[in-house]
């Protein structure tokens, strides 16, 4: 199975590379096959790379369902 996880665009780099964070954590990725993405914008990244925009809102209330099962994981 695989999953692409929404993420905070918080930096553009050269090459189409970009820089996103998730929950405290950084990741370079590639945003050559969303080259509108701005900083700010939500995107769906898979393997990677930024394959989607997501609505700010869609994406924070699916971020806030990822804790919870990880949180229900936990228990």
């Amino acid at each position: 199975m695989c999953l692409a996880i929404p993420t905070r665009l918080i930096e553009i780099r050269p090459g189409a590379q970009a820089l996103v964070e998730l929950g405290g954590i950084r990741k370079e990725i590639s945003i050559a096959l969303m080259p509108e993405a701005v900083v700010g914008d939500y995107v769906i990244v898979h393997v990677g790379h930024a394959i989607g925009l997501i609505d700010p809102d869609e994406a924070e209330r699916t971020l806030r369902l990822f804790g919870e099962l990880a949180s229900q994981e936990a228990h």
